[in-house]
């Protein structure tokens, strides 16, 4: 079996995320990872969790720490884990793989299945986005300039997906991303808009800074941004402003803008 650690180098942060029991929601979590020889996870959780053992956990990792320029492919190594929790204590949670991909700009460098898994289908009906309640353009954050992509999570059968996305944002906490509705990700949010939004500030992450380090994890519901609207062309060049390289996708006619409204953002320095 190749080794992960070949191409994400760890400890190294991680947005991991699982359905609360019995509650229909999603714990999300910005914790550290390590990757074991046998491709294990053990994540070093901050908080507290209700995680047990066999619960299926989805994580995202990558090798963008100190990374703050992208092109258009995203041409980093992210790996997509899919894994059942294995043994945990009050920090740490240890999980097995039961699928994985790892993906270097649109190419897939390493994956694995477990024997006899299957990702399950998804029978919920795809319905239209509502339209964003916005009106007019909020006011952006010029904080977040430096933070250029975020990790989505949506709701999928068994476990949440994961996946990096760059993003604009408001001081209202709004969250604005494209993509084309072919995707996986765009047919997930039309069979349940709400939506969690992890940005972990890892492009100017260091160990020696841990202690001011800080993260946003933003929960709502996503709305769609009609491309005829006077609030789309004014997001646009606002979104290119801040992500230069995402300008050709604009050129595509199908692109779709959507607009995660925020509900609940939870900010350790807040």
């Amino acid at each position: 079996m190749s080794s992960l650690n070949q191409f994400i180098p760890s400890p190294v942060i991680a947005v991991a995320s699982a359905y609360q029991t019995h509650l229909g929601g999603i714990d999300v979590f910005i914790c550290f990872a390590q990757i074991n020889d046998d491709n294990q996870l053990l994540l070093q959780l901050r908080e507290s969790h209700a995680l047990r053992v066999g619960d299926l956990v989805t994580v995202h990792l990558d090798n963008r720490t100190g990374v703050s320029e992208y092109d258009a492919e995203l041409s980093v190594y992210r790996l997509s884990y899919k894994g059942r929790v294995t043994a945990l204590n009050e920090t740490d949670v240890t999980l097995s793989a039961v699928e994985y991909q790892v993906y270097y700009g649109i190419s897939v460098a390493l994956e694995y299945r477990a024997p006899g898994y299957q990702f399950p289908e998804d029978p919920r009906v795809q319905n239209p986005l509502p339209c964003t309640p916005l009106t007019a353009t909020p006011v952006m954050d010029e904080e977040e300039h430096d933070n250029k992509v975020g990790v989505l999570i949506t709701k999928a059968q068994s476990q949440p997906h994961t996946t990096v996305m760059a993003f604009l944002s408001s001081t209202d906490d709004d969250i604005f991303f494209i993509t084309l509705p072919q995707t996986f990700k765009s047919s997930l949010m039309k069979r349940d808009n709400q939506c969690y939004f992890a940005i972990d500030n890892r492009a100017s992450f260091t160990f020696e800074n841990y202690v001011e380090w800080n993260y946003s994890i933003i929960t709502g519901r996503v709305h769609q941004i009609a491309t005829s609207s006077a609030l789309f062309n004014e997001v646009r060049e606002l979104f290119i402003s801040k992500n230069p390289w995402e300008v050709g996708f604009f050129s595509h006619p199908d692109i779709e803008m959507y607009h995660l409204k925020a509900e609940k953002v939870v900010c350790p320095k807040r």
